[in-house]
């Protein structure tokens, strides 16, 4: 399987401080086990599926999108609630 990071993804990830970065690569290890259990979207997110895990207390969200062909996991972007669907769409 392979797993891919957007240039967007890589930004926010240099963000994120030692402990956030942890309970993303948990996170990572769940998609990367069932590329499934992310929540498809619908409209014009329709390509990317969403994973909701803790993060500092704090729920954060990471998109992502999942070729099973070719068993590519594209990580996308991550962040809190806030604006996170409007970004995407930009």
């Amino acid at each position: 399987m392979l797993l891919l990071q957007t240039p967007r993804f890589s930004k926010q990830l240099k963000k994120l401080k030692k402990n956030q970065k942890e309970a993303l690569d948990e996170a990572v290890k769940v998609i990367m086990a069932n590329p499934l259990v992310g929540i498809q979207k619908r409209g014009e997110l329709d390509y990317l599926r969403v994973y909701k895990f803790p993060m500092l207390k704090q729920q954060a969200l990471l998109a992502y999108s999942y070729d099973d062909g070719k068993l590519i996991i594209k990580l996308l972007a991550i962040g809190s609630h806030e604006n996170f669907y409007r970004d995407l769409k930009r």
